[in-house]
């Protein structure tokens, strides 16, 4: 008899990221090496679980438990995963080149470097190589790693651009002094000043050149070095130094562009306080964030950030919480509340006790996420470095053929020559390369700021080809929690009626309960307290509230009394739409009908419009409960495609035919039972990623706030990046397309070619930053919760939602 032990993956292997990575396999395997019957990981619930069959009669379930936690410890030591920040980087290219270098390193599992970001994410066996030699090896080739909260001084901020405008008065000195005068030593001075010039300008572009040459590889500043040293083997010295000048100019503009994007994400990562106002031991003491402890209690004062995700127990406040949830107005917050780090108190003084350390806040998890999402290259990217490795040789071997050809029809060797030359500036494809990983960094950094996760540059790309969306319904078009939906009035008044109601309801912990008593909060109504409480299970409860005998239940707690029939007409028509009733009847007087259900998110219709305003041709409700609960919210939201009584598997099978057709579907959900289905479709996108731990690690696009009025903002942000990349990809072939003819046939010289050449990646870097301003949709923000509708004429019927929903 074969028995099961199920453990979670990030308890075996904390530091590997999913179940995708190779180091899973290698558990699996040696686990299964070690005698067990079968290992795999599963998911349930959203969360990773390594399954371990083994039999009972060769081993204990102790034994089973402690040698997976052993071979997970021996593989999370062995194989480490790191996410560095590279110094150094002065071109798209130097990215390739150091995966190449790093690549070829044994032991080097993965090193996959974004220049845009500044990152590498690298996996490596400590047993076949260390850290130290990794860095080293960087090092060697000119880059350093930073640690993750260096501030780099001006003078390397402004490094390159130093160099350039070094290089350039270099330039200009030379070339006035070889116009101005033409005695020999003039000359000879004249020449020096340019040689010199045309060193430091070509400084970085000559170590960047050197490193790929030894890495056999031919790129951009391969062919930017060769026409410089050509043109100075010409006696072009002018020429060259002009090309190096401005290639290292254009290079310094295009990385101070980038580094606004950089701040962008830097900016993120810096809006945790550095210390907290902690009270231990009755004493208030300032601490390190760092150093927070779970259970440590906070002040935050008046106007201050939140240091660390918690949960409020004293005071009241409004909080700004836009930077992590991109929600447009403050939240209140009370004793229970969630609160999260980097977030903005209001007006009020907050005790907050510590549920998350530092690095595990939200903040945090989000830095680090995004961080790792800019290291990931969309299609597009990956397209542009296999075009490269295509480009470069055939134009070495045309600029080759064309020193070489002209000469042997009679056309002067060094015109030749120039003219080649000229086309290996005009060809060399810069703007190419960081016209897609400046866009994809602009646009995650975007997403960021509005209170979007988007996992990648692969799914930003997704995300704008969504034609198809479903929806899980509780806890994602609707709030997961039931409330008070309609109001009818038989006798009395609404708040008669609802203080009769909240009385009795007050002594119960039930969510039925706990939804009247906070519909009577919510339109501020006091009650007294009820007495002689008695509960019938399944049906309701009976009180004494000031002396009056009150009664609150359904329909089968009044079945031995006659009901009036205006009752029963109510109960049959709230049932039919879906919500759960409640009769109250108050010193024998059957005075109104309570409805409840599981209400839609305020503003959710407007939401569901303006994604059929951008397009979505179909949206479809998968969702488990009945069919006449699911088909009053889609109703009420506008959603005609519904599927009710689903189970999980159920659920699968829709998705698999939505996507029938080649149709790209995304699947909104919570990120916990709807895992299975998120990670079938096209793009999986969760809810609430601020609160939730799972729906950061399941989906490719997390909503930080629980709030779907960010989606249409996602998409259309991923469209507008997709719009952009577009434009700098045909801006980039323009470009090239026009200065080589005109480079060949003599109309454009080297200087002409290379200030249009850096002109064109520097412009497709700005056009880039253009996202970094992307708005936000009209009505973005959430909707006021209640609106009380009071038709003309008896009985009074008031409905609680949004104010554009039922």
């Amino acid at each position: 008899m074969t028995e099961k032990l199920a453990l979670r993956l990030s308890l075996v292997l904390p530091d590997v990221p999913d179940e995708r990575d190779a180091c899973v396999a290698r558990l699996t395997e040696t686990l299964q090496a070690q005698g067990l019957e079968r290992v795999h990981v599963v998911r349930e619930d959203g969360e990773a679980l390594l399954c371990l069959h083994y039999d009972p009669a060769q081993t204990t379930l102790s034994q089973v438990r402690k040698l997976a936690q052993a071979a997970g410890a021996a593989l999370g030591g062995r194989y480490q995963h790191e996410l560095m920040r590279i110094d150094g980087m002065d071109c798209a290219t130097c990215a390739t080149v150091i995966e190449h270098a790093l690549g070829r390193m044994a032991g080097v599992m993965e090193a996959s470097v974004s220049y845009a970001a500044e990152r590498m994410r690298l996996e490596y066996d400590t047993e076949k190589v260390s850290r130290r030699a990794i860095v080293q090896r960087l090092k060697a080739m000119g880059y350093a790693v930073l640690e993750p909260h260096h501030e780099a001084a001006w003078h390397e901020e402004y490094r390159e651009l130093i160099v350039s405008a070094v290089a350039g008065l270099f330039l200009l000195a030379g070339w006035g002094l070889g116009w101005r005068t033409n005695s020999n030593a003039a000359h000879t001075v004249s020449v020096g000043l340019l040689a010199v010039s045309l060193l430091i300008g070509g400084w970085y572009a000559m170590r960047d050149a050197w490193q790929s040459i030894r890495e056999r590889r031919l790129d951009i500043d391969v062919l930017m070095i060769v026409a410089a040293a050509g043109a100075a083997a010409l006696g072009q010295w002018a020429e060259g130094a002009l090309l190096l000048a401005l290639f290292s100019l254009g290079h310094a503009l295009e990385h101070l562009a980038m580094d606004r994007a950089r701040h962008a994400m830097q900016a993120l990562a810096g809006l945790a306080p550095k210390t907290a106002l902690v009270v231990r031991d009755g004493i208030e003491r300032d601490v390190p964030v760092e150093d927070l402890l779970r259970g440590d209690l906070v002040l935050v004062k008046p106007g201050q950030r939140i240091p660390a995700d918690g949960q409020v127990v004293e005071g009241t406040s409004a909080v700004d919480q836009a930077a992590i949830t991109g929600e447009s107005m403050p939240a209140d917050k009370s004793a229970g509340s969630p609160v999260f780090a980097g977030t903005v108190n209001g007006e009020g003084l907050l005790h907050v006790e510590v549920t998350k350390l530092a690095r595990d806040s939200a903040l945090a998890r989000m830095v680090q996420l995004v961080a790792e999402a800019q290291t990931q290259k969309s299609p597009a990217q990956r397209f542009v470095t296999t075009f490269e490795t295509v480009f470069v040789p055939l134009v070495l071997i045309g600029v080759l053929a064309l020193v070489v050809i002209p000469p042997l029809v009679g056309v002067p060797f060094a015109e030749s020559f120039y003219r080649a030359m000229a086309v290996l500036v005009a060809a060399s494809p810069c703007a190419l390369a960081i016209a897609t990983p400046s866009a994809v960094l602009a646009g995650i950094a975007r997403a960021a700021r509005g209170g979007v996760l988007i996992k990648g540059g692969q799914h930003l790309d997704s995300l704008r080809a969504v034609s198809v969306i479903a929806f899980d319904k509780t806890g994602t078009i609707t709030r997961g929690k039931p409330g008070v939906t309609d109001v009818v009035v038989l006798q009395g008044d609404e708040a008669g009626l609802l203080t009769a109601a909240a009385s009795v309801e007050s002594g119960s912990a039930h969510p039925l309960a706990q939804a009247v008593v906070a519909a009577a909060q919510a339109r501020g109504l006091a009650w007294p307290a009820a007495t002689q409480l008695r509960s019938v299970t399944g049906m309701g409860l009976h009180a004494v509230v000031s002396s009056v005998q009150v009664s609150v239940g359904n329909l089968r707690l009044f079945e031995e009394d006659p009901i009036p029939d205006a009752a029963r007409a109510e109960v049959q028509r709230l049932e039919t739409l879906g919500r759960t009733t409640m009769i109250v009847r108050v010193d024998g007087v059957f005075v109104g009908v309570l409805g409840l259900a599981d209400a839609p998110r305020p503003g959710m219709k407007a939401v569901f419009e303006r994604l059929a305003a951008l397009g979505i041709g179909r949206t479809v409700m998968l969702t488990g409960d009945n069919a006449l609960v699911a088909q009053a919210v889609a109703n009420a939201v506008g959603i005609a495609d519904v599927r009710a009584s689903l189970l999980p598997e159920d659920k699968l099978a829709a998705i698999d035919a939505l996507m029938q057709g080649q149709q790209s579907v995304a699947m909104v959900g919570d990120g916990v039972n709807d895992a299975p289905a998120m990670a079938r479709a096209t793009i999986g996108i969760a809810m609430g990623g601020a609160g939730t731990d799972v729906a950061l690690e399941t989906a490719d696009v997390a909503l930080m706030a629980d709030d779907l009025s960010r989606l249409p903002f996602a998409i259309a942000l991923s469209r507008a990046s997709h719009t952009v990349i577009r434009q700098n990809l045909w801006a980039a072939f323009g470009v090239v397309a026009l200065l080589i003819p005109a480079t060949l046939f003599g109309w454009a010289s080297m200087g002409i070619a290379v200030l249009f050449h850096e002109g064109a990646t520097v412009l497709v870097v700005l056009n880039a930053l253009r996202l970094l301003r992307f708005p936000d949709l009209p009505d973005g923000g959430m909707t006021p919760a209640l609106t009380h509708l009071k038709p003309a004429g008896p009985p009074q019927r008031t409905v609680e939602g949004s104010r554009k929903g039922p």
